[in-house]
């Protein structure tokens, strides 16, 4: 389980409950985080292997989850259980998802210093073998920089115009998106005012 699923202990344990149960039901564990508060939340994010997941199906997932967390029984304080999809500004945190992402902008933070710095932002440049790549711009010059997987605290796709078109083709390729009801919300807001 890569630690940027799963940060804590608490959350790599409820991740090895959780995720072969997502996995059965043909999806896979994105990233599981249980947020302290009022109420703790533990929050799913899960997704097709191709890509992509319904309400309906996050539905399913959440009823699931919840029905093994009651049986092992892991957390001794009540919490919220949400389950959704990874939105457009993803986290990344499996070696594919940089491969799948390769071309788009991205932040990734490193749990130790490299060259001096933690944060890096640039253009996915794929991976090779448990590296990933990163062309990052420095003084006008673009270089490619190798991070090591296991060096990663953090990464997620920094929301661009390129970005925001791309989801939407897939989405729609998806069958997911229909635009007729897009085109009708759209031009319905004005005329309920009278």
């Amino acid at each position: 389980m890569s630690n940027m699923i799963a940060k804590t202990a608490i959350d790599s344990r409820l991740a090895e409950i959780v995720a072969p149960v997502i996995e059965d039901m043909g999806f896979e564990l994105v990233r599981l985080r249980l947020m302290g508060g009022k109420t703790n939340t533990l929050q799913i994010m899960a997704e097709r292997p191709e890509g992509g997941i319904e309400v309906d199906e996050c539905g399913e997932i959440s009823t699931a989850v919840s029905a093994i967390l009651d049986v092992e029984d892991p957390l001794d304080d009540s919490y919220v259980l949400e389950v959704g999809s990874p939105g457009i500004d993803r986290p990344l945190t499996r070696l594919k998802d940089f491969e799948t992402f390769e071309g788009y902008d991205a932040k990734i933070e490193t749990t130790e210093l490299i060259d001096g710095q933690k944060r890096f932002r640039g253009i996915l440049a794929g991976v090779e073998g448990e590296e990933v790549l990163v062309n990052i711009e420095a003084s006008g010059e673009v270089q490619t920089v190798g991070l090591q997987f296991d060096w990663l605290a953090d990464a997620k796709l920094i929301l661009t115009d390129d970005l925001i078109k791309e989801m939407l083709k897939q989405r729609k390729a998806a069958g997911t998106l229909n635009e007729d009801n897009i085109d009708e919300i759209e031009t319905d807001t004005g005329s309920k005012e009278d």
